[in-house]
């Protein structure tokens, strides 16, 4: 049995602290060898560029590999994702009938989940309210699960400002939230 990991922390540093690792060598070897010069300028603004890039496109672009790579392994073991929540860093495929979870995590893109939905101790909806009357409101809306004693959390909403209970942001992200936990719900009772 496979335990769920969220995070591969060589993943993760490799991710953020490699690019600054190599745009330091860069700018040293600059400032060493070539203090002035056509080659000053690429290997400052080189690895700069480069870098920004990694940062902007290339987490993503993982994350989309591994989505499809999961979704290989679901047909390679005859599951059917009825119901597929991309969120902003997991993905929750739902097979209801044969009762399977595969999840896929943005800072642990190496590997992937396929487990069974019995698994799953508790699921719930957060709609992130907080303050009190004319003055509730909510940034962030997501459901919830516990897997073998690890919490994964999945946004359906989420904003830089906070929103009224009743604004129809706040509302859909709880209704897509509500029908992931009953998906959920069901395909653990399937899996049973």
């Amino acid at each position: 049995m496979e335990k769920i990991k969220k995070i591969n922390v060589l993943y993760m540093l490799g991710y953020i602290f490699g690019p600054i690792i190599i745009s330091a060598i860069c700018f040293g070897l600059s400032a060493a060898f070539f203090p002035k010069g056509n080659m000053a300028v690429i290997l400052i603004m080189g690895p700069t560029f480069l870098s920004v890039g990694w940062w902007c496109f290339a987490g993503n672009f993982i994350f989309k590999k591994t989505r499809k790579k999961i979704l290989a392994k679901f047909e390679e073991e005859k599951f059917k994702s009825d119901q597929t929540f991309f969120g902003r860093g997991c993905t929750v495929y739902v097979d209801e009938k044969k009762g399977k979870i595969g999840l896929v995590f943005f800072w642990n893109p190496k590997d992937t989940f396929i487990i069974p939905a019995s698994r799953v101790e508790r699921a719930w909806v957060d709609d992130g309210k907080s303050g009190a009357g004319f003055m509730a409101g909510s940034s962030r809306v997501s459901f919830l699960f516990i897997v073998d004693g690890v919490k994964v959390r999945v946004d359906t909403f989420t904003s830089n400002q906070r929103w009224r209970m009743d604004s129809d942001h706040i509302l859909t992200g709880i209704s897509k939230a509500d029908m992931m936990v009953e998906v959920i719900e069901k395909a653990k009772k399937a899996s049973k």
